[in-house]
């Protein structure tokens, strides 16, 4: 429930009106239509729609396109804005999630430097899709479970959770995660920085290679040692690939369409049940049937829908 909300006298919405315009605030990108472009922002917003929460979610989206949101940080274990509504004070916005603990971080860590897909990926500036996977293996899912494991705050004096700040907030965040999928793994823990720089240690480790300055070589020298740099062991793609034998072209036409190494499998996708949009848009008018019609129609999607085996 936001804060604020208890204790609040019955004419708590009377000088609520049209929200404040605002000079300067962060502006939704999408116009119209969905929010969120990158594989990452829709999942997150999937995620929340499916604890329920899309009509709520809606009542943000005017708020976030409009520039309503004056600012919006994430920290490790939380996401901070302030939004202008329709009171002169902006409202003082917050949501928690738990971060990962640091030794769940150094498992995640060694078994990303392990493998070359994902440590050359992210070592490029990418997240890619099939990061949710090795998370989820390793006990620690990116996402959150259940919408218990999100402490939502705002000091408006509105009912609903989330209020339409915090939808608003929600939206933006999902533009962030659109900016910078590495900003996901900020609000669990991990900078961009930490983990990129923890990640390139594990692989000078792994590889037995220790990194030291190399001076660079005047023209006149064709013979000086290059010792360091060829004892290093293979990294990255070549790490992977270096096992394979050198079979000519000719030799392996019919495997010329073949990836040289297995790839990952996809991500597991979010499985939700069949009376979703039931939950999401409520009961029904009493005219046409009420909490009753409803009952009836979620025993009925349930029996037609797909059978769970």
């Amino acid at each position: 429930m936001s804060e604020g909300s208890a204790g609040v006298s019955t004419d708590r919405f009377a000088d609520y009106g049209r929200p404040r315009k605002v000079d300067g605030g962060l502006r939704a990108r999408s116009a119209r239509g969905a929010i969120g472009r990158s594989w990452w922002s829709r999942r997150f917003l999937e995620v929340l729609e499916s604890f329920a929460l899309g009509t709520r979610l809606t009542r943000g989206r005017s708020y976030a396109r409009a520039g309503q949101v004056l600012s919006l940080d994430i920290t490790p274990g939380r996401v901070s804005a302030v939004v202008q509504g329709s009171r002169p004070q902006p409202y003082q916005v917050s949501i928690a999630l738990r971060p990962f603990p640091a030794a769940l971080w150094s498992r995640i860590e060694e078994e990303l430097a392990g493998q070359a897909f994902f440590s050359a990926r992210l070592l490029a500036g990418d997240l890619p899709d099939e990061l949710e996977e090795l998370f989820v293996a390793a006990g620690a899912p990116l996402f959150p479970a259940a919408v218990d494991e999100l402490t939502q705050r705002c000091n408006c004096p509105d009912f609903a959770v989330p209020c339409k700040h915090l939808a608003a907030t929600f939206y933006l965040l999902a533009e962030a995660f659109d900016a910078d999928p590495f900003e996901l793994l900020h609000w669990r823990g991990r900078s961009r920085a930490e983990l990129l720089d923890e990640l390139r240690a594990r692989r000078v480790q792994a590889t037995g290679a220790v990194p030291q300055p190399q001076p660079v070589l005047a023209a006149s020298e064709p013979d000086a040692d290059q010792s360091t740099v060829d004892a290093a062991a293979p990294v990255g793609a070549a790490r992977a690939l270096a096992g394979l034998s050198t079979t000519p072209l000719p030799e392996a036409a019919d495997r010329f369409w073949l990836p040289p190494v297995p790839l990952p499998d996809r991500p597991p996708r979010l499985a939700t049940g069949p009376d979703l949009l039931l939950r999401q848009l409520g009961a029904p008018a009493p005219a046409i049937g009420g909490p009753g019609l409803l009952e009836r129609l979620r025993r009925a999607y349930r029996a037609f829908g797909p059978s769970e085996r």
